[in-house]
């Protein structure tokens, strides 16, 4: 009978408790790793997002008629002018360093950042985009022969969410077809993505 009360009451072993250990922190690791990438994911979706939507504001700009505010004379005609939004004048922030591991909080001050000025930021204020929220990336964007077929669109997103110098480039292109209809690129070229 002693015997079968003194196993009973026997505690782990240490083994048994070094095993819970180990598996305990493999879990912990795993978490935490889904955790960074999740977060990381999250920051490279402001870039995703807003270069999706300066490609929609440069579509739409692309398909406005903008022919000059002219009378016509009985019977003349005026040709459908489209264009894209020229280049901006900077790029949002201005230098790589406002972004280096940190947030910019852009101006929304006339004559700063994206400018509700034409002749201050024009490209960003013909899109009629702006960015009231903190933001990881910085954007710009170039276009090419705007009133053309073969014209070009490349919005560009810049980012180093984790401070280490070397940014995350997020890439949107957009041509004009020989029909002069705008087309914008099914997906964003990602190059070192921190995700």
């Amino acid at each position: 009978m002693r015997k079968l009360i003194r196993k009973a009451s026997r505690g782990f072993t240490l083994i048994e408790l070094m095993i819970v250990v180990a598996i305990i922190g493999i879990l912990a690791v795993l978490a935490i790793y889904g955790v960074r990438k999740y977060i990381a994911n999250a920051k490279t979706a402001e870039a995703r997002n807003s270069l999706g939507q300066m490609g929609k504001d440069q579509s739409a700009e692309f398909e406005k008629e903008s022919m000059a505010g002219t009378t016509l004379a009985p019977g003349a005609t005026a040709t459908a002018s489209r264009s894209l939004c020229s280049s901006p004048t900077a790029s949002v922030p201005a230098a790589a360093t406002s972004i280096k591991g940190q947030k910019y909080q852009s101006s929304q001050v006339a004559g700063a950042d994206w400018s509700l000025n034409q002749a201050t930021n024009g490209g960003f204020s013909c899109l009629k985009f702006s960015m009231d929220a903190p933001q990881y990336y910085m954007y710009t964007f170039v276009t090419a022969t705007p009133t053309a077929a073969g014209g070009t669109f490349v919005g560009t997103a810049q980012g180093d969410l984790n401070g280490d110098g070397v940014l995350s480039t997020f890439t949107l292109n957009g041509i004009i077809q020989p029909s002069m209809n705008f087309s914008l690129a099914p997906n964003l070229v990602e190059l070192n993505p921190e995700e």
